[in-house]
């Protein structure tokens, strides 16, 4: 069995939707730290800026869901991971958040990614879709010379041609060479981008054999987000995955 101290699982709703929704799956997560004997990092975003459609849910805002967020690692000593689209969001984010995350549309933003190295907290760069896994040492670069010591990376696949992602996972071991951390997105990479109709599209049915691809090629931690009722969800419902099947794929990870 892996030693699961050195894996890193990140896992929540893709956006802030309601307190009752950060509950229901924090308790899960909980359920499965202790079950598992892991520690699994909570994630939710307070706003999705970059959404298909201009009609389409983005979350309370900042000031609104750092509260949420608060609360939940309060309530249920959970780690918090949320992203940030501006340099003006680092510091209050920071200030609550174990983890920052940039968005892979932002990975070369340099304001953005010093605001973010100066927090001190953790940094985890999302790949772009435009980009290599080697191209990462760049925004790698920028964050460590503001000042960040803890970087991680996180594949999320590539664009192949218009509306669909490919993973290339010979990316995560190039990442490996830049950062000794290398989280695979096995949600976002199931995904078809602005394929349904002013919203993104995917397909859940693929996650668990990202998951696994990406440990054969030496992941060292693991994303999902997830929804008590993907269907249902407000942001990226066609590829989240369902809450209740979470814990069997941490085992899976773990074991295989």
């Amino acid at each position: 069995m892996a030693d699961i101290h050195d894996i890193k699982f990140i896992a929540g709703p893709c956006v802030i939707e309601s307190p009752e929704l950060l509950d229901d799956v924090a308790r899960k997560l909980v359920d499965i730290n202790r079950r598992c004997g892991t520690d699994i990092i909570f994630k939710a975003s307070f706003d999705k800026a970059n959404r298909t459609s201009i009609h389409s849910f983005r979350g309370p805002g900042l000031e609104k869901g750092l509260q949420m967020l608060a609360d939940i690692k309060s309530r249920y000593s959970l780690k918090i991971l949320t992203d940030i689209h501006e340099s003006w969001q680092a510091n209050p984010v920071g200030e609550v958040c174990d983890v920052i995350q940039i968005p892979a549309f932002l990975c070369r933003q340099t304001d953005l990614l010093v605001a973010a190295a100066r927090t001190r907290r953790t940094v985890n760069i999302k790949k772009a879709q435009f980009l290599s896994g080697r191209d990462m040492r760049w925004p790698v670069e920028k964050v460590r010379e503001a000042g960040a010591t803890d970087v991680w990376l996180t594949e999320r696949g590539n664009m192949m041609g218009y509306g669909n992602l490919v993973v290339d996972f010979r990316n995560i071991a190039d990442m490996l060479d830049i950062v000794p951390v290398v989280i695979m997105d096995c949600t976002h990479s199931v995904q078809r981008p602005s394929s349904e109709k002013g919203c993104t599209g995917g397909d859940r049915r693929f996650v668990p054999s990202m998951a696994l691809a990406a440990k054969a090629f030496g992941a060292t931690g693991y994303f999902f987000e997830v929804h008590p009722d993907p269907d249902k969800g407000l942001s990226d419902a066609a590829n989240m995955l369902e809450l209740d099947k979470l814990e069997s794929i941490v085992r899976n990870i773990l074991t295989s």
